[in-house]
């Protein structure tokens, strides 16, 4: 069993928890017999949704009744204790007794403690959000998507060459294809900052990527670019934009196909090709936002989704590890 990844898992963070975290890893065992689970929580509650389904081989509970608040401030929740789940959790990749962390807790409160127990990677200065996005052909790395709101060009660089290796881990047979998120594809468009890291990645020669140099916000999902890179700000608005948008088509579909006679026939009819696009729009299956620059990834599932989204998170923390995220991160700087 020493083959196993080990994943920290902080139970009582998001909604529904500790039992929609304990679902989630019982689905994710289900299919993937790879993971090792370090559950930190409470364990009365813990025990009564994981008992008889999932071997005692893989997993193990580390009791605490303490746990960071959905709407506890960072300060706050630094202040709750070292024994809270969330501290914990954190405290198990710090002692190399985990390869990885996840949590569905507070998202402010997860990066303040994960920068107070972890540190940098050498020569990267900011840690970055990233999460996974669908486009036309496949799948696209985006990032910054909120924890640096303020970033310099050699941040911006940084972030594309983390957001190269952790699309390297996650899909080792396809190359990288880094872009700038801009305004406009000329060169000249945009603020100093970025037009000087257009400038900087331009000129490398030593990139484990291939620079396709601008992309503006209505190509994203071309899948022309695979990694997207822009400042916490902008990368902020744009998930948000995205997420939004996703919900409008899907739910004015769904008004238009039972609104009437002909649209419930029509529904009927196409029901495969809706199953398919309801799929393709599902963010359950792209859950797990990863902040990487530190020397152990931390992941950050979605505090509103179900147990099928952090199953799927759970995945992502396999690849991570089993893709050497970090040694290809210092590989590359």
């Amino acid at each position: 069993m020493s083959n196993l990844i080990n994943i920290a898992v902080d139970a009582m963070g998001g909604d529904g928890s500790p039992k929609k975290i304990i679902d989630g890893i019982i689905h994710n065992h289900k299919i993937n017999r790879d993971n090792f689970f370090k559950i930190f929580g409470d364990k009365d509650e813990i025990d009564k949704h994981i008992v008889n389904k999932v071997g005692k081989n893989f997993y193990e509970i580390i009791h605490t009744k303490n746990v960071v608040k959905s709407d506890d401030s960072p300060l706050e929740a630094a202040k709750r204790g070292k024994d809270t789940s969330m501290w914990l959790s954190i405290q198990s990749v710090k002692n190399k007794e985990s390869d990885i962390v996840i949590s569905a807790g507070n998202t402010g409160a997860l990066l303040v403690i994960a920068k107070l127990n972890l540190k940098m990677i050498e020569n990267i200065d900011k840690p970055a959000l990233s999460a996974l996005w669908p486009n036309k052909k496949g799948m696209s790395v985006v990032l910054d998507l909120g924890a640096n709101i303020d970033c310099s060009s050699k941040n911006l660089v940084d972030f594309s060459i983390m957001g190269a290796a952790l699309y390297r881990s996650l899909y080792p047979s396809d190359n990288p294809n880094v872009a700038l998120l801009n305004i406009g594809s000329e060169e000249l468009k945009g603020n100093e900052i970025i037009k000087e890291t257009f400038q900087i990645l331009n000129e490398k020669k030593d990139n484990d990527f291939t620079f396709a140099g601008y992309i503006e916000g209505n190509e994203i999902m071309d899948g022309n670019v695979n990694v997207i890179i822009s400042d916490g700000f902008t990368g902020n608005v744009a998930l948000k934009t995205a997420e939004g948008t996703a919900n409008f088509i899907t739910d004015e579909l769904k008004k238009a196909l039972s609104g009437n006679f002909l649209g419930k026939l029509s529904s009927l009819l196409n029901i495969k090709n809706l199953k398919n696009f309801k799929k393709r729009l599902d963010p359950r299956l792209y859950n797990g936002a990863i902040l990487i620059g530190l020397d152990t990834p931390v992941v950050k599932s979605h505090g509103g989704t179900d147990y099928i989204g952090f199953a799927n998170s759970l995945e992502v923390c396999n690849r991570i590890v089993k893709g050497n995220l970090i040694n290809k991160i210092n590989k590359n700087m």
